[in-house]
């Protein structure tokens, strides 16, 4: 039971970081349309302001969900120290969750962002 439950967390880590490989690309995708709303002297261009507003609610996201995820450990710390298990707080699962939680957020971004700049050539 304990390697299924460890090959699935590390396969989610696994995707997020694969995810998280094409930042660098949105990022080359998206400086050429940002320069050319740079080039129009009207201020934050549609793509700038979207790249902003997408990176906030990221980061919000990801901080709402890391809580939540360090929340749930909390509230199972008991039910496992009754039933003879390590807590997850002390063991380094409940940190290990919470920073997936809190980078899935970002990673879907990402992934969306790619896939929506690559379709514009």
């Amino acid at each position: 039971m304990k390697k299924i439950t460890k090959t699935l967390r590390t396969r989610g880590a696994g995707a997020i970081r694969a995810d998280l490989m094409l930042a660098p690309l949105v990022m080359a995708m998206r400086l050429p349309l940002m320069a050319a709303d740079a080039q129009n002297g009207r201020g934050l261009g549609s793509e700038t302001a979207r790249a902003i507003n997408e990176k906030a609610t990221a980061v919000a996201e990801g901080a709402f969900a890391a809580q939540m995820a360090l929340f749930q450990s909390a509230a199972r710390f008991w039910p496992e120290v009754f039933s003879g298990r390590t807590p997850s707080l002390f063991n380094g699962i409940a940190v290990e969750r919470s920073i997936s939680a809190a980078l899935k957020p970002a990673s879907r971004a990402v992934k969306a962002n790619f896939r929506r700049l690559s379709s514009k050539d």
